[in-house]
C-alpha cells in the first residue's frame, strides 16, 4: 500500500469524480483510477460504487476513508519530525468566511507566508457556513477553520479569537434608524435579511429568539455575511448581526441592541494537527490577541 494510493482514495471520495480528483492530485485520470483499483485489490473490497451518474464510496469505502486520512496525517507528522532544517513545509487548508473585511485575512496569511514561505495555503468557504466548516475539519477536508458557533465542538481543538456583541442594522430611512438602541421584540414583525441556515451567527440568533419566544420571517437569505448590510440598505429588511461582521454600507445604519447577545469567533482544528496547521492556529491566536490588546488601550 502506497501513500499516493491513499491520496487518490481521499481525493476521489471528496470530489466524487475521478476527473476532478485527478486534477486535484496533479495526476492523470487513468493513474488515479488504476491506483484506486490496485488498492481495492490489495484490500479485497470495493471502495467505490461506479455508475453512469458518478461515483460514491461503499460502506467499506466510508470506513476506510477515515483511516486513510489519519494515515496521511501521520505521514505528514513523520515528515515534520524528520526535517532538520527548521523550515515548515506542506499545505494548510483553511476554511474562511467570504467578504469579511473586518478580519484582515490577507494580512494574517501574508504574515504566515513570511514566517513559513515553504507552506502552501489553500483557502475557501463552505456554502453552509460555520456548520459546514466544522464538519469539513472533522472529516479531514480542512486543517484549520474559522467558526462562529455558540456551542463547543467536542473532539476538536478550539482557539477563541474574539467575542462580539450583536447589533441591529436597518435602512437609513427606517423609523427606528434614529433610536439610541433597539430590542429584538421591536424588530420581530419586520422582514429580515440574514445568513443561510447553518451559519454561526444565524444559529446563535435563532437560539436567542426561540428562548425569548420571538418568531420572525426571513424572506432574504445570503451565503455572504458581509453583503447583508447592503441588502438592508436596499430596504429588503432588517438584520441583527455580530458587530465584528458588519461591513458599513451606504444607506444602512447600525443601532446597539438592547439585549446582550454575543457571537464567539473561534479557530478550530483536529486533534494532533500537522506542525504547519498548529503554526497557523498559533498565529491566529497571536493576531487576534494583539487586536484585543490594542482595543483595550
Amino acid at each position: 500500500m502506497e501513500t499516493r494510493q491513499l491520496e487518490y482514495l481521499v481525493a476521489v471520495a471528496e470530489e466524487l469524480n475521478f476527473t476532478r480528483a485527478a486534477e486535484r492530485v496533479f495526476a492523470a485520470q487513468s493513474t488515479v483510477s488504476a491506483g484506486v483499483r490496485a488498492l481495492e485489490r490489495e484490500l479485497g473490497a470495493a471502495l467505490f460504487e461506479r455508475d453512469p451518474h458518478g461515483v460514491r464510496p461503499t460502506a467499506t469505502g466510508v470506513a476506510v476513508l477515515e483511516e486513510a486520512r489519519e494515515a496521511l496525517r501521520a505521514v505528514e507528522r513523520v515528515r515534520d519530525a524528520a526535517r532538520g532544517d527548521g523550515e515548515l513545509r506542506g499545505v494548510v487548508r483553511v476554511g474562511i468566511f467570504t467578504n469579511l473585511t473586518t478580519i484582515d485575512l490577507p494580512g494574517i496569511m501574508g504574515e504566515f507566508h513570511q514566517r513559513h514561505p515553504l507552506v502552501d495555503l489553500r483557502l475557501g468557504p463552505s456554502p453552509s457556513g460555520s456548520t459546514g466548516l466544522a464538519e469539513d475539519v472533522r472529516q479531514g477536508r480542512l486543517d484549520v477553520a474559522f467558526v462562529g458557533l455558540p456551542d463547543r465542538l467536542p473532539g476538536l481543538l478550539e482557539r477563541e479569537l474574539a467575542v462580539s456583541p450583536f447589533v441591529a442594522v436597518v435602512a437609513a430611512d427606517h423609523a427606528l434608524a434614529g433610536r439610541p438602541e433597539v430590542s429584538l421584540a421591536e424588530l420581530a414583525d419586520e422582514q429580515w435579511v440574514d445568513a443561510r441556515a447553518g451559519f454561526g451567527n444565524r444559529v446563535t440568533l435563532d437560539r436567542e429568539l426561540a428562548a425569548r419566544g420571538i418568531s420572525r420571517r426571513v424572506p432574504t437569505e445570503l451565503s455572504d455575511l458581509g453583503e447583508i448590510p447592503r441588502f438592508v440598505a436596499a430596504r429588503l429588511g432588517v438584520a441583527v448581526l455580530p458587530a465584528l461582521t458588519v461591513i458599513p454600507a451606504a444607506g444602512a445604519v447600525v443601532i446597539p441592541l438592547r439585549e446582550r447577545i454575543e457571537w464567539r469567533l473561534d479557530a478550530i482544528a483536529r486533534p494532533r494537527p500537522s506542525t504547519a496547521a498548529l503554526a497557523m492556529l498559533d498565529l491566529l491566536s497571536e493576531r487576534f490577541g494583539r487586536s484585543r490588546t490594542l482595543e483595550a488601550r
